[in-house]
């Protein structure tokens, strides 16, 4: 179906990169914030605010199993929306709007459904949290689990790709006086930039829609934003010059997150390495989310995209975009344990 309201889908088998140390960076819009993060040992008692999973375009309910029952390992109440992968033809009810075809498309009605589901995810979680949370209280070698009211009864939402642009749609149409968190995982926040020479925007207007009406990022006590970038692998340009020989290409690492592809001399003494094909169809998909290939991503979505002014902004080394093609060692994405581990602190606090 010829429908451009996704991004390009995950790689079926993700390259995989050599192993190394999982890392996480911190972005310059984070280092204010970086005072409020405490260990769970300097604290004495803690709301566990219940989560709601947004899955993202072409996820079903089920891709999120694996994640929520990592949340609740941790004394997180998590609810998935329920979503299969064939409600996402729903949004080819895009395609009879004028305003997809002049690249001005609205989230509603077009998404009408999937916020609905949303809102039934939201509202199951709000009565969870009305019901308890839970506190750790810490005394000497002990911790005890015990069941408190939860002041106020508010939420997380957790927003995988797509979900999380969907979120902030939600929390504008729907309130958010239960929301004190929203947490991203590889969304495509920003839309492409206009003019970019073979760049179409796949969401037809609809990140322009909501980059102009939606709710700027903030990170405050009452509600914070953090966004999750991955950095599986670098793309590539695809060389446009059809007098470049491509075994004449080398890329050139310049340690900075867009690396570039250089042209050298045929005769030079130094082994030229040309980009992958990997690498190169990655880099279209970026292309196509920032208007650059040769950058950093998660191997659908790339770093820059990924982050938002005011937020608190974190990448992760070596992290995959989807639970699809994924696995927790060798290839893991945001929702691996290992990988959640390093965020799932703003899930406690």
């Amino acid at each position: 179906m010829a429908l451009a309201l996704a991004l390009p889908p995950p790689l079926s088998q993700p390259l995989k990169p050599p192993r190394k140390a999982l890392s996480c960076r911190c972005s310059a819009t984070s280092q204010q914030h970086q005072g409020v993060i405490a260990s769970s040992s300097q604290l004495t008692s803690l709301n566990y605010r219940p989560a709601v999973i947004l899955p993202g375009l072409g996820n079903n309910t089920s891709d999120y199993d694996k994640l929520k029952l990592t949340l609740n390992g941790y004394g997180v109440p998590t609810v998935v929306a329920k979503v299969s992968r064939i409600d996402w033809l729903r949004n080819a009810a895009g395609l009879v709007d004028p305003n997809y075809w002049r690249g001005t498309l609205r989230p509603r009605p077009v998404l009408d459904w999937y916020l609905k589901r949303v809102d039934e995810a939201v509202n199951e979680a709000k009565e969870l949290a009305a019901v308890s949370s839970y506190a750790l209280l810490a005394h000497k070698a002990t911790v005890t689990v015990i069941a408190v009211p939860l002041d106020g009864g508010t939420l997380s939402l957790i927003g995988h790709s797509a979900g999380g642009w969907l979120a902030r749609v939600y929390m504008e149409e729907f309130g958010l006086s239960n929301i004190s968190l929203l947490l991203t995982l590889g969304t495509p926040h920003l839309p492409p930039p206009k003019g970019s020479p073979g760049v179409i925007d796949q969401t037809r207007g609809l990140l322009n829609y909501v980059e102009k009406n939606c709710s700027k990022a903030v990170y405050t006590p009452e509600l914070r934003y953090v966004c999750i970038a991955g950095r599986y692998i670098q793309g590539a340009r695809f060389l446009d010059d059809p007098n470049v020989n491509p075994s004449s290409a080398a890329y050139v690492d310049i340690g900075e997150p867009d690396s570039k592809v250089a042209v050298v001399n045929a005769a030079s003494l130094s082994t030229p390495v040309s980009p992958t094909f990997r690498a190169r169809f990655v880099g279209q998909g970026y292309k196509q989310v920032c208007g650059q290939a040769d950058v950093w991503g998660d191997g659908v979505v790339p770093e820059v995209a990924a982050h938002l002014e005011g937020a608190l902004n974190l990448s992760f080394d070596g992290v995959y975009h989807s639970p699809v093609g994924s696995d927790d060692e060798s290839i893991p994405w945001y929702g691996s344990p290992a990988i959640v581990e390093q965020w799932i602190h703003h899930l406690l606090n």
